[in-house]
């Protein structure tokens, strides 16, 4: 992500330059800066948020302290992701185990 140096705006990529979406001022393509960048498209399975429907939460804890609002079972598969500012606690994504119901948990 590229940042204007105007106004601090996102800039986004347009052919070989980059344009800001705030005051449109224009740069070339740092393509050795871009190099850099992670995307969704290069990041492994335990960088992502599992947000589809059909994402495999078998195999990950099991957290027996919840309880299903769809089905009120009281386990439920689990990751962790700090979704938010360092300083805040991290988020906890559950998937029952029982009927699959998805829902999130923040401390």
């Amino acid at each position: 992500m590229q940042f204007c140096e105007e106004c601090g705006s996102m800039m986004k990529a347009d052919g070989d330059r980059m344009v800001c979406t705030g005051c449109e001022a224009v740069s070339l393509r740092d393509k050795d800066q871009e190099a850099a960048f992670v995307s969704t498209d290069t990041q492994t399975g335990a960088e992502l948020v599992e947000s589809d429907a059909s994402a495999n939460f078998e195999g990950k804890p099991i957290a027996s302290d919840v309880r299903c609002d769809d089905c009120g079972n009281d386990e439920a598969w689990y990751t962790i992701k700090q979704t938010g500012a360092a300083d805040e606690p991290p988020t906890r994504f559950f998937k029952c185990t029982e009927c699959g119901y998805r829902w999130r948990g923040y401390s």
